[in-house]
């Protein structure tokens, strides 16, 4: 009786922890996604003309960064470093919604695969036309913005390495 008692509290305790994670893990998908919007609408108040792409994909990536440091380094949480799971889902969803994709003229007309990719989320070396010229802003920005937020959570969580006292 009294094993079956303790196992059903280990179960609660599991089931509390799990519901915990999943909390964590969708507070920091929101910091993540957060701090890409608050870029992007102070990149559009400013409206600067002629910003590379390359730029706005290394802000999406690099402000996050530095959000995702700040919030784990205040608050450890190993959750915080998954999130870049969501942010290769969400490219791969995207990305085989284009390749679903027809293709006509003025759209990527007979494009191959791989270049129909790169031109939709990286816009290299021009625009595709599908999806509205918005692959970058629906694919491509939002994914860096999880994945850079993971890295400064990972980088905020790196222990510094204990110096061994032993000589060689």
């Amino acid at each position: 009786m009294d094993s079956l008692l303790r196992t059903d509290e280990d179960e609660d305790r599991s089931a509390s922890r799990l519901v915990g994670q999943a909390v964590s893990f969708i507070v920091h998908t929101l910091l993540a996604l957060g701090s890409w919007v608050a870029l992007m609408l102070v990149g559009y108040a400013m409206n600067p003309s002629n910003v590379p792409q390359l730029l706005i994909l290394l802000l999406s990536l690099a402000v996050p960064l530095v959000v995702g440091f700040i919030v784990t380094r205040i608050r450890q949480d190993e959750m915080a470093t998954v999130v870049w799971l969501l942010g290769l889902i969400w490219l791969m969803i995207v990305a085989l919604w284009i390749v679903d994709m027809p293709t006509r003229p003025n759209q990527c007309f007979h494009c191959g695969i791989g270049e129909k990719l790169s031109r939709t989320l990286f816009s290299l070396p021009q625009p595709s036309g599908l999806i509205d010229d918005d692959g970058p802003f629906i694919g491509t920005w939002p994914a860096a913005a999880l994945i850079g937020y993971s890295i400064g959570a990972a980088l905020a969580l790196r222990r510094k390495q204990p110096a061994s006292d032993e000589a060689p």
